[in-house]
């Protein structure tokens, strides 16, 4: 609430105030007419009565009405602040390799698939007036859920991502392909895709490169993510004669093919060797990234002058009527 006077300069006829208390008590009361009595001795044993004792509320009730007129003059208005917020939303496609390969467990004590559905429903969470969808590949790709700004349905269709879902696979083309298919039809002035792997391209149509060529010319900018820790990495088998153990795989991550692909699409490369590294990288994509809000302010007035005029003519009432009844004077 903002309260302000249209006319403040008139305030300053309250200076006026004091002069007419001034005036009252020591100029026009010594004017009035007195009554002669040839023995004043009887009057003034008496006390004052309650209607003397009040003589004074005349000029009080005057004053105060001329305050409110000059309050009412300088328009004292009360102003209620809105803001009209409008966003530029980001469309935002997320691409998850669900292949065998990140059932590796050097990000323990998760494996590398569950690590990234983790961070990525962070990254999900922090984001507002974006459209965001999944996709998830393996030999093949199927959009696992649409552009959406239901983040809740997002994150429940995330939850469900799991193994065995796809032929065992890395299509990183076909799954480019894929959710450019959905961001050709985006009408969203910014539209990213973010792909997080830990393969190579051994399957699928079309290739990665010509995928990122499709992306460039669409308008859309791909940020690679490589997830694993260098060298060897546990991978678990279930064996059923010994139980669970462990084999050790090498790391077959195509940096080189990952990075071209962000380059030719003005999007980065990331390489995440720990789960924290991971948090970082989405933490970093979500700030390159800021959806842009515009946002102005108004200020909506309400005239407050009329409460005042009204205080001003209910007190000039009170005193005339007061005048001539309660404290009227004989001539």
């Amino acid at each position: 609430m903002i309260f302000r006077f249209a006319n403040p300069w008139l305030l300053v006829l309250l200076i006026f105030v004091p002069v007419v208390i001034y005036v009252y008590f020591f100029r026009w009361k010594g004017h009035l007419t007195p009554v002669r009595f040839s023995d004043t001795g009887l009057v003034a044993s008496l006390k004052p009565t309650m209607r003397v004792r009040q003589r004074h509320v005349l000029i009080i009730l005057r004053t105060l009405a001329i305050t409110c007129l000059i309050v009412a003059s300088a328009r004292p208005q009360a102003g209620t602040v809105t803001y009209d917020v409008t966003a530029e939303g980001i469309d935002i496609m997320l691409v998850l390799d669900t292949s065998t390969s990140m059932k590796a467990e050097d990000f323990k004590p998760q494996n590398r698939l569950a690590v990234a559905k983790g961070v990525i429903e962070d990254f999900v969470r922090g984001r507002s007036n974006d459209r965001i969808g999944l996709v998830v590949f393996a030999a093949q790709a199927f959009m696992q859920c649409p552009l959406t700004l239901d983040y809740g349905v997002l994150i429940n269709f995330l939850e469900k991502v799991d193994f065995g879902l796809l032929e065992d696979g890395t299509a990183i083309g076909l799954a480019v392909a894929t959710g450019l298919n959905r961001l050709r039809e985006s009408k969203a002035d910014s539209k990213i895709m973010v792909l997080l792997t830990d393969g190579v391209n051994n399957t699928g149509f079309p290739d990665p490169i010509p995928a990122a060529e499709m992306a460039r010319a669409l308008g859309v900018k791909i940020y690679t993510v490589g997830v694993g820790k260098p060298g060897k990495a546990p991978y678990p088998i279930d064996d059923p004669l010994f139980g669970k153990r462990y084999q050790y795989i090498p790391e077959q991550i195509d940096e080189g093919m990952l990075k071209k692909m962000a380059e030719m699409t003005g999007g980065l490369y990331f390489r995440a060797k720990t789960p924290k590294m991971l948090a970082d990288i989405y933490d970093q994509i979500s700030a390159l990234e800021k959806t842009e809000i515009k946002s102005e302010q108004y200020t909506r007035y309400n005239e407050l002058f009329w409460y005042f005029a009204l205080a001003a003519l209910g007190l000039l009432l009170a005193e005339l009527l007061l005048a001539h009844t309660w404290f009227r004077r004989i001539p």
